[in-house]
This record gives structure tokens, sequence and C-alpha cells, in this order.
């Protein structure tokens, strides 16, 4: 976009509100800071896990016979013998974003505008796998496996301004996820009763610390003091929510009616967050607040992730090949809403506003909706000379989204998309194996119409008789891409 329209977008910008005095009552600053900073939260994992499984197309329910079985299906470690599995994935995500708005001119008139488009992307961050698993009884009908598993998250981080120094339209959703780092550590057992019946369960805790930058604009409505986007009333602010512990189960059985056919069933437990946060605020420099202080950083964070569902059937027509048909499907109808609790926040000498105010609880909403996923891949192992085998994998899968429309924004962007998979183990022997795996998604664009937009830019200074224009309007274009490694050491065979 020239400059000079979108000098002219920023103009009827500043002029489309109504306006209104700056004071407010008990709605404090601090509380519109706080309330956006976790709502990605569930918007952090892409893609499946585990550098086989995924080589597989994620199709790993009823074929599942190593220790990625921890994330697919538990009853699988009956297969996996005593064994140890370390794997890492390097998840390159990239959105680009242009901003649509609806404004209304001098003469009334609404009409649509663009913003200049703003790129994020993730850093490199591998995510890895780390498990082992011992056999027990005398038949050897029990496998116990502990492992600790990262989500497969992409860090994401937009640019505070653009390259001609204009602030980026994407800051008030987000600037920056660095510093996050989530592990889920956990034990799990296999057993298998009958021949043909295996069974498993585990238990399991999402740890670790959540942080993110973002911007919030608190220009009182009163265009003749302020703009609605007025950087000076920008203020950046930090979350940092450490100690998360959120314990979790999981269950899997397989059963397998012929040699040549597998059935596969596993669930997931949600994650219930209930964390203890700290915030941190650079206060805006306007004048208003020259004077103005935090008191108080402490907080408490509260979400629901949702429970998952896995089915599959795997066939192997041939010694040497195994295909699998998977289902899945994620109940993130449980995600309504996220909840951040103040403990004794307090926001002193704003001009205009009574001062301390005791930031009140707020709750955010969400909306999300169950999504639900399709895969098939498979394996063909090829030998090669005595000593060696390659283990050739591929696998394709559609997943729908379960972000609403309304609600998809900077900070939590996916798309229905289709993901394509290849992948290569190399055997040598019969207890080393060298995984390797290149996945892609395809997700296409999305849109956002501006009269569907629901996430707005929040101000506290507007009160709700006067809400403020939503700020996810617009294009989306996400490209996300997987590279990993990993190697499978047995030192014993079954």
């Amino acid at each position: 976009m020239p400059a000079r329209s979108r000098a002219r977008v920023g103009a009827v910008l500043r002029g489309g509100e109504q306006e209104r005095g700056c004071t407010v009552k008990a709605l404090a600053l601090l509380t519109v800071l706080l309330c956006p900073l976790l709502a990605g939260a569930s918007g952090l994992y892409v893609g499946d896990r585990g550098v086989r499984p995924l080589g597989r197309g994620g199709a790993f329910v009823a074929g599942a016979d190593d220790l990625g079985a921890l994330w697919y299906n538990p009853a699988g470690l009956m297969d996996a013998g005593a064994s140890v599995l370390f794997d890492g994935a390097w998840v390159r995500s990239s959105t680009d974003f242009t901003r649509q708005a609806l404004v209304t001119d001098g003469a009334g008139a609404t009409r649509m505008s663009e913003l200049p488009s703003v790129r994020g992307s993730s850093e490199f961050l591998p995510i890895p796998t780390l498990a082992g698993s011992w056999v027990l009884g005398e038949k050897k009908q029990f496998v116990v496996a502990a492992g600790v598993l990262a989500p497969q998250m992409a860090v994401m981080s937009y640019p505070l301004v653009l390259e001609d120094g204009t602030p980026s339209p994407a800051r008030y959703s987000l600037v920056s996820l660095d510093g996050s780092l989530l592990v889920i550590p956990g034990v799990s057992a296999a057993y298998r009763p009958f021949d043909f019946l295996q069974v498993g369960a585990g238990v399991n805790v999402l740890t670790g610390s959540f942080v993110t930058q973002t911007v919030f604009n608190t220009s009182p409505p009163d265009r003749v003091l302020s703009a609605p986007e007025d950087p000076s009333y920008d203020a950046l602010a930090e979350l940092r929510a450490t100690g998360l512990l959120a314990p979790s189960a999981s269950f899997g059985v397989i059963v397998r009616p012929r040699e040549w056919l597998r059935l596969g069933l596993s669930g997931q437990l949600g994650y219930t967050l209930d964390a203890p946060a700290t915030v941190r605020v650079r206060l805006p420099s306007a004048a208003v607040f020259a004077q103005a202080r935090q008191d108080g950083e402490g907080a408490r964070l509260k979400l629901v992730l949702p429970a998952i569902l896995r089915a599959g059937v795997e066939v192997r027509p041939l010694d040497a090949l195994r295909v699998e048909l998977g289902y899945a499907r994620e109940f993130w109808s449980s995600h309504e809403a996220i909840d951040i609790v103040p403990e004794d926040v307090r926001i002193h000498d704003v001009i205009g506003i009574p001062s301390p105010f005791n930031v009140p609880a707020i709750s955010i909403p969400r909306r999300f909706k169950d999504s639900q996923s399709f895969r098939l891949g498979g394996e063909y192992s090829l030998a090669v000379g005595s000593a060696f085998a390659l283990d050739v994998r591929a696998g394709l899968s559609y997943e729908q989204s379960a972000i609403p429309a309304a609600y998809l924004a900077p900070l939590t962007v996916d798309t229905d998309k289709v993901t394509g998979s290849v992948g290569l183990g190399l055997r040598l022997g019969a207890r080393l194996r060298l995984d390797a795996v290149y996945s892609q998604a395809f997700g296409g664009q999305r849109e956002v119409s501006p009269s569907e937009a629901a996430v707005p830019r929040i101000n506290p200074l507007a009160g709700e008789q006067f809400p403020t224009t939503p700020v996810n309007g617009g294009r989306y274009q996400v490209q996300t891409r997987i590279l990993g490694v990993g190697l499978r050491y047995q030192p014993q065979t079954l």
C-alpha cells in the first residue's frame, strides 16, 4: 500500500470511534493488559509428533510398536520391548497477515481498508523425545516405559514495527513467544493377556513455562485527546507463567484378530491448567501515565486443553508392507475460555482514573469447536545386503481447524489442511535404527471478514458502551514444514 494511502487509512481509523471521557470505573488498565496474553496457548501445537509416526502421516495407532506409542497408543509399548528412543524435530512455521478493517470517513460512509502485511515466523527450537522401556514378567507379558516428550510447538514472533518504522498491524495479538518451554514427562505400562490382545495405560503431566509478549493500546475514546491506535498509548506487556503442572492420563488397546490385521483405539485425557504467573508491563509513554506505576504482579491462569480420541486399522498384506488408516478427534469444544485471576495487582496514579485500582478477575472467551482428522500412511521394508535394511515411509492426513473464523487471529492461526510426509529408517543389524522425516502442511489462505471479526483491540478506557474495532479481520497465509531425525536402540531382541 502506498505511503499516502496508509496515512489516509490511519486518519480514518483515528476518527472512527465515538467520543467519551477518559474516566472509567473499576476496570483497571492492567486488566486489559492481562486479557489476551494466553489467547494463543491452545494454538501452540503444530502437526503430529515423533519422527517415525510423522513419517507415516500420524497413522500410528493400530501399528504403534515402539516408544512412539507413548503419545499415540500405550498398548503398542508391548511391542517396543526393552529399548531406548531419542528423536528431535524442527518446526519451521510462518504466517503472513494482511489486516483489513471497516472504517468510516468524514461523510459517514463505511468501507473496507487494508493495512500493510506482516510476517510472523518461528525460531529454531528442536522438539525432542527421550524415552526408555523395560520388559517384566516370567513370560515377558509386561512392558513399563518412561519418557519426556515436548509438544510440537512453533515459537512464533512478529516484528514490533515494520521496515518503514510504522507499528506492526499484528502487535495487538502477538509480539513474541520466546522463552516458552513445555514438556510432558510420564510413565506408562502395557500388558498382553492373550496373544491377540494388548492393553496399555499411562499417566503424565504437562509442565514447564509459558512466556508471551504483546502490545495493547489504552488511548481514551475521546479522539480530541488521542487517536484509537496512537502508539504513545501502546503498552508492551509480558506474561510469564511458570510452575505449570497439569496431570493427565492415557489408555489404549490393540487387537489382532488375524496375523495381517491390527485394530487400535486410544484416548488421551485433557489438561486443566491452573498455574501461577507474573505480569510485567512497560506502561505507555502518553502524559496521563507519566506518574503511573504497577503494584504487585501475581496472577493465576486457568484454561482447559482438549482430550483426544484416536482409532486406527493397520493391514499387512505382505511381510514387508504395513498400511494404516487412522482417525483422530480433538475435543476443543472444552476450550471455552481462559480465566485470569489477579492476586493483589493494582495500578496507581493514572491521570483521570481513581487510584489505586484492584484488578478484577476476567474471563476471555474462545469458543473453539471440536476438530477431526483422517490419516493414511505406511512403511515398506527393503533388505540392503545382509546387515542393513531400509524402511521407506509415507503418509497423508487431512485435519480440520478448531478455530472459528471470528476468533482467528495472528496469535492463533490455523486452517483446514492437508499434510504430506515422507520418512526413512535405516536399520543397522537387529538393534539400531536411524530415522528421518520431512513433512509439509498445505493449508492455503484463510480470510476473516472485518464484519465477522470478533477479536477486539481491548481498551479499558472505552468501556462496554464504546466497543473498539476488531483487529483480526484480514487474510492469513500459513506455511509449516517439519524436519526430524531420530535414533532407536534395542539392547535385546524379542
